[in-house]
């Protein structure tokens, strides 16, 4: 349920939703779609600002849909923004999250830090999911080892 009391989030696809391998789409980032669904739960709008368009664009939004993730507006500032409209092609947002930011891209596990730091239950359990892939690849590794 959306709250009208939360920010509007343009958020980049390439390099902050999924790994950068454009024009063909990368691997969800750490924790992308999980916050993404939260920031949704906490009532903000977020905004698919990317780079794509036509049917690059629509691959994007697909993968997003299917990973739990519908927008409120794609590549514009609300759905029925049109271009024979009032259209801007700047987006009105509050809170722009990019990997070409200055410092670059901070991860999304901060990301929801600096949102909503009262929110420790749910950062602590993406801290557990880092434990557990982070388990996973030691482990990996040390069959590697063995093996030799």
């Amino acid at each position: 349920m959306i709250q009208k009391t939360g920010k509007i989030i343009a958020i980049d696809f390439d390099g902050t939703i999924v790994e950068h391998i454009y024009p063909k789409i990368g691997r969800e980032m750490l924790f992308a779609f999980a916050t993404m669904k939260e920031l949704q739960k906490k009532g903000h709008r977020l905004i698919l600002w990317t780079y794509r368009e036509g049917k690059r664009l629509e691959d994007a939004v697909k993968f997003c849909s299917a990973n739990g993730v519908e927008f409120f507006a794609v590549n514009k500032n609300y759905p029925a923004e049109t271009e024979e409209g009032n259209y801007s092609r700047k987006i009105n947002a509050d809170i722009f999250i990019d990997d070409r930011n200055v410092g670059g891209f901070l991860g999304w596990d901060k990301i929801w830090q600096m949102l909503h730091p009262e929110s420790k239950g749910f950062y602590h359990e993406l801290q557990n999911e880092i434990a557990h892939l982070n388990y996973q690849r030691n482990k990996k590794n040390w069959f590697k080892i063995l093996r030799k």
